[in-house]
Formats: structure tokens, C-alpha cells, sequence
């Protein structure tokens, strides 16, 4: 394995990882927009009001991508045991 293979190893590795993250990411950064709004326009500085709504969309956001997320994952471990595999 020479380091052209690694740093390709190295990049399909990061560019799977933002491909996974991303989506729950902006989930958790509109949720957390929307209630700091909220809390501006209102007043109301309640700690548990900015984390509950980010915490519970967080879970939703990750058992509906779930099946995606699965499959980056799976992609590139494939490519990785067929690196392998091939020498």
C-alpha cells in the first residue's frame, strides 16, 4: 500500500463521514435557530428549552436516516474489504 491508496482510503473515509453527519447536523442547527428565535422574541431564557427540542429532533432525525447512514457505511466498507481483498 503506497500513499496515494491511503490518502484515497483517507478521503472516501472523511467524505463518508460528512455524507452521514451532515443531514443530523442540520437538523440539530434549524431546531437549535428556531427555538433561539423563540426565546428571543419571547423572552423566555429556560435552559431545558433549548436542549429538549434538539435532543428529541435528533433522535428522529437519526431513526428516519438511519437506513441511509447504513449504507454510506456499508459502501464503504465494501471498498475497503475489496481494497483488501485485491492486494
Amino acid at each position: 500500500m503506497n500513499e496515494v491508496e491511503v490518502l484515497e482510503i483517507a478521503r472516501d473515509a472523511v467524505f463518508t463521514l460528512l455524507k452521514v453527519v451532515t443531514p443530523v447536523l442540520l437538523v440539530a442547527l434549524f431546531v437549535g435557530l428556531i427555538v433561539g428565535i423563540f426565546q428571543a422574541l419571547t423572552q423566555i431564557q429556560e435552559m431545558t428549552l433549548a436542549f429538549v427540542p434538539k435532543i428529541i429532533s435528533v433522535f428522529v432525525a437519526l431513526i428516519l436516516l438511519f437506513p441511509f447512514m447504513l449504507n454510506q457505511m456499508r459502501a464503504l466498507s465494501e471498498s475497503l474489504f475489496e481494497r483488501i481483498t485485491g492486494g
